[in-house]
């Protein structure tokens, strides 16, 4: 034996010898991750019916399971609120990576129960005339065939349906859940891309007009793929700031009250271009997520290529954890950057508001037009959180809940106008709706109304809350740019109203089909929250204010 490999026996004999450091097990509180644990098991569960269950009993079985997931999901957040997690027990789980706190809570509510009236779009079939005497919903027949194809034509004839959206959304609603709650950069961005990848296919599945759905994926994926190494290359910017991905950490030292550095990164903790660099890539991530100017090219493209019903699915839930992961980001760990980030915020909010309306007026095809909307309502968001107060994270908080119920019904109700070639979604199309079906053009002006931010409307009391907080937090010019824009929109949606009850049909305009009891529940409950929110929002601006503190 060798002098060398002598020496290292002794030594490895020697460590045997000594005490062994153990790696610690990993603590994970499981009854505070129910909801998220709940979602996640049901995907996988909706993935292997795919594999084992007979083609007739698929889309029963799967919409069954998503329904009682999601319910399940909703009814663990009111369990972990009324338990004191929104408020006094609020706590950092799973090892520092997911906050159970009031926002999260909150969020996490409005994202389940928005998914649960989109997912009854998902599944109508009523809409569309039967092919080969089998019902059909809006997804194609077989993703994997090529549009026009052999296999296309032969799926459609055999009645075949994608029932993989049930699993996938669920996928995409436990990417979500987890968004807003995460409490450390690496948390945030494989929350970012469980709940991206499955939209990118989702938007890929139109039953009609497939190759603009595939052009609208393919826009998605890509922008959305710049996105997403944006937020990564700042995550590692400020990991090189701080020495941390963990949000506590992180504010510790952009505030100076960090007493360790580690010795690896002392060259390069608390080096401000790292930390201003790096924080602006991330916004830049998540303000794609929002829609926001100038992140927000893919918006009316993907709205417009995308099924409607993931259409109403992502303009409601995706922007609900997309603002919830922007909060916690100002407010947890950058609070102390916050004469940095607010100037570039105000410039934001301003060019979205009135970008999303002016360019809304000269729109044509009502899917493009309700996304430019949501860009503008993403402005009016921003103008909360710049409010940088606990009455801001109020005021956002209640206006997502409002906007997410009033965007899945608006978008539930453009399903139901069609014409031969599927949705008729041209303006032109829609003159003279409210002669052809009264309740129909009426229901779509309530949405239009909620929209525009007309008084009784949750819309109202929306902006007023998010305009308050901004006013009050020294943002007063934010406020009138906040209502000139909403002037602005307040023209094209009421255009809209006039075109479909005051202009003559034509005569071989489209028709309205009548939907099953799935999408007239969507509808109803869009039009009930709506009503609700605007008649009597004292309630939930409360339960709002009460889950409007971050744990730290």
């Amino acid at each position: 034996m060798s002098t060398a490999t002598a020496a290292a026996h002794s030594l490895l004999t020697l460590a045997a010898e000594g005490p062994v450091d153990r790696i610690p097990t990993p603590h994970i509180e499981y009854a505070q991750l129910a909801p998220t644990l709940i979602v996640v098991g049901a995907a996988i569960l909706g993935v292997l019916v795919e594999a084992f269950v007979g083609r007739k009993a698929r889309y029963h079985v799967q919409l069954f399971l998503s329904v009682a997931a999601l319910a399940s999901a909703f009814a663990a957040v009111v369990a972990l609120a009324a338990g004191g997690y929104a408020g006094t027990k609020a706590q950092v789980a799973a090892m520092g990576a997911i906050a159970v706190d009031g926002p999260a809570l909150f969020l996490q509510g409005t994202i389940l129960l928005a998914s649960i009236v989109a997912v009854f779009t998902f599944a109508e079939r009523r809409l569309d005339p039967a092919a080969h005497g089998n019902r059909v919903d809006s997804f194609a027949a077989q993703a994997a065939s090529v549009p026009g194809s052999d296999s296309e034509k032969a799926a459609v004839k055999a009645g075949f349906t994608t029932t993989e959206v049930f699993p996938l959304a669920l996928f995409a609603v436990a990417g979500m859940l987890i968004f807003p709650a995460a409490n450390d950069l690496l948390t945030l961005f494989i929350a970012l891309e469980v709940f991206s990848l499955p939209l990118y296919l989702l938007c890929a599945l139109a039953r009609r007009r497939r190759l603009l759905s595939q052009e609208a994926a393919v826009k998605y994926f890509l922008l959305g793929a710049f996105s997403s190494a944006f937020l990564l290359f700042g995550i590692a910017l400020l990991y090189g700031y701080a020495g941390s991905v963990s949000y506590a950490k992180i504010a510790d030292v952009v505030d100076g009250t960090v007493t360790q550095i580690d010795p690896a990164l002392a060259a390069t903790m608390g080096n401000d271009v790292l930390l201003l660099i790096g924080g602006a890539l991330i916004l830049m991530g998540l303000l794609f997520k929002v829609g926001a100017v100038p992140f927000h090219m893919w918006t009316p493209d993907v709205y417009q290529g995308a099924p409607t019903p993931i259409t109403g699915f992502m303009a409601a839930a995706t922007k609900v954890a997309a603002f919830g992961a922007l909060l916690r980001l100002l407010y947890v760990v950058l609070p102390g950057l916050r004469w940095d980030w607010r100037p570039v915020m105000w410039g934001v909010a301003i060019v979205t508001m009135l970008a999303g309306a002016v360019i809304a007026v000269t729109q044509t095809d009502v899917k493009r037009l309700l996304a430019y909307s949501s860009i503008a309502h993403a402005g009016f968001i921003l103008a909360g959180v710049i409010a940088t107060s606990a009455e801001g994270v109020q005021s956002v908080l209640f206006y997502l809940a409002a906007y997410s119920f009033v965007t899945i019904g608006a978008f539930a109700v453009v399903t139901l106008v069609r014409d031969a070639g599927g949705e008729a979604t041209h303006l032109s199309e829609w003159a003279g709706l409210g002669r052809r079906s009264p309740l129909t053009a009426a229901v779509f002006a309530v949405f239009l109304l909620a929209f525009a931010g007309i008084p009784l409307t949750s819309g109202f009391a929306g902006k007023f809350a998010v305009f308050k907080a901004a006013a009050e937090g020294g943002a007063g010019a934010l406020v009138v740019v906040g209502v000139i824009s909403s002037a602005i929109a307040a023209f094209f949606y009421i255009r809209v109203i006039v075109l479909m009850f005051f202009s003559e049909p034509k005569a071989d305009g489209p028709t309205v089909a009548v939907p099953s009891p799935l999408t007239m529940t969507t509808i109803a409950v869009g039009v009930a929250v709506t009503l609700v929110l605007g008649l009597a929002p004292q309630y939930f601006l409360e339960l709002a204010g009460q889950a409007s503190t971050f744990v730290r």
